[in-house]
């Protein structure tokens, strides 16, 4: 069940990955400097999307449990209560990426760049609101084990965004040229499309009803909402720090120049469809270990767990084997720069190693959050991931550490992230083998 439930994921969230694949070509086929103010721009949105939505999607444990208690009415109006925690990660997550100014020149990035990043992000503040709103509509599919709608609602997306990227990028048929802010137009329009069919379905499709989502919003449940915080707070700083920890890189390469920057966002682009993988069997593992929980049965939550990690596991052997195998092709399919081709060919070595790492790591946290253990796993990225992983690439990149000089190369962040991220790994193991021997915490 665990399979059909991560693939039918996995379809999905390569459909929304193939996203930021689309922009980086399309950007990438404009021209060079267009790829690197995305690689800063695209940086600075998915660390703001990403732990805004982190804090949503570890809600997912809560509604699967009550769903496996049978508890179906109580699923909508806590679903209802989600809407006011959604509504305060709207209001943060847009005004960071309306002033970006003072993010843009903390991490040094070139003048000449921050007009266009500026403005490519000032789109993206708007588009924002419809992708958390159905981020939580995807979070109650994924908890009700009915992942299919918004797998085939992502397929479709699809079909629009790569016509409008390409269309608004060079422009066409009496539009003008936009550049880079073509493809944050077309993100603005699927995001709200989206956004519309999923509260149409939630309205009249019979698969929702019993669920009661359509009714008077009630007033602030001041203990339903604490109860998402102690999870969706920990759970969102620990995805914060999880993904500024990869994206802040792409800041801080960008003083390296364009090559550079436009090598490293071809590996960071290929990292980040790679983790749709660990990524999907996390929320399927998830989900089927909250359900047991919630049904009263840990000894099928345990094997649940165990079996989700087996997969994980050998499914990054094959995805990291591939990267290797093929990071020439790879390479070249983003960019016909024979400088930026080469420096992201050798890139992908070291991402092949991190992304085993990554999806361990990713695959155990999830399964964490259902045992209600978040605390732990933001300590453990604060220290590893932002000082020794981020914090160490900056030192090796651009200071050096003891014997090793500074490299100037992307290659010192993806080193010492990949280090630090094995560490983390290990860690998590330790800490999840621990929370399933112990007497799970089960619905508050």
């Amino acid at each position: 069940m665990i399979a059909g439930h991560a693939g039918t994921v996995l379809v999905g969230q390569l459909a929304v990955m193939a996203f930021g694949v689309t922009d980086t070509i399309v950007a990438g086929r404009y021209d060079e400097g267009a790829l690197a103010a995305l690689s800063v721009g695209a940086a600075i949105f998915i660390s703001v999307y990403v732990s805004l939505m982190g804090g949503l999607q570890a809600l997912l444990p809560v509604w699967a449990e009550l769903h496996g208690a049978g508890r179906a009415d109580e699923v909508g109006r806590s679903v209802r209560q989600s809407l006011y925690l959604c509504a305060v990660a709207m209001v943060l997550g847009m005004a960071v990426l309306l002033a970006p100014g003072p993010l843009l020149r903390w991490t040094a990035v070139p003048p000449a760049m921050q007009a266009d990043v500026t403005a490519y992000l000032r789109i993206l503040a708007f588009a924002l609101p419809p992708a958390l709103l159905f981020r939580v509509f995807s979070t109650l599919n994924q908890s009700l084990g009915r992942p299919r709608l918004v797998t085939w609602l992502q397929l479709g997306s699809l079909a629009i965004k790569v016509p409008l990227s390409i269309w608004f990028t060079f422009g066409g048929a009496g539009l003008p040229s936009m550049g880079l802010v073509g493809v944050g137009w077309a993100t603005l329009v699927v995001n709200y499309a989206m956004l519309a069919v999923a509260l149409w379905l939630l309205r009249h499709a019979a698969c929702y009803r019993a669920y009661r989502f359509w009714q008077r919003i009630e007033p602030p449940d001041w203990a339903q909402i604490r109860q998402f915080a102690r999870l969706g707070l920990p759970g969102g700083l620990a995805v914060l720090v999880e993904v500024t920890s990869f994206t802040l890189m792409a800041l801080f390469i960008a003083r390296l120049g364009n090559a550079a920057a436009a090598a490293h966002q071809i590996a960071s682009n290929l990292t980040a469809v790679a983790y749709m993988a660990p990524l999907s069997l996390g929320l399927a593992t998830s989900a089927r270990v909250s359900y047991w929980l919630g049904a009263g049965d840990a000894a099928r939550a345990r094997r649940a767990g165990l079996t989700g990690l087996g997969m994980t596991v050998l499914c990054a052997l094959g995805v990291a084997g591939a990267m290797v195998a093929l990071r020439w092709p790879l390479a070249s399919v983003y960019s016909e720069n024979p400088a930026v081709v080469r420096t992201a060919a050798v890139l992908l070595l070291a991402t092949a190693a991190y992304h085993l790492a990554d999806a361990v790591q990713t695959l155990c946290v999830f399964v964490l959050r259902c045992y209600r253990v978040t605390v732990g796993p933001l300590v453990i990225y604060c220290a590893l991931l932002w000082g020794l992983g981020l914090g160490g690439s900056y030192l090796l990149a651009y200071r050096g550490i003891g014997p090793f000089p500074a490299m100037q190369s992307p290659l010192a962040f993806w080193i010492m992230s990949a280090g630090a991220l094995w560490l983390t790994a290990l860690l998590f193991i330790g800490l999840l083998w621990r929370a399933m021997r112990a007497r799970p915490s089960g619905l508050r």
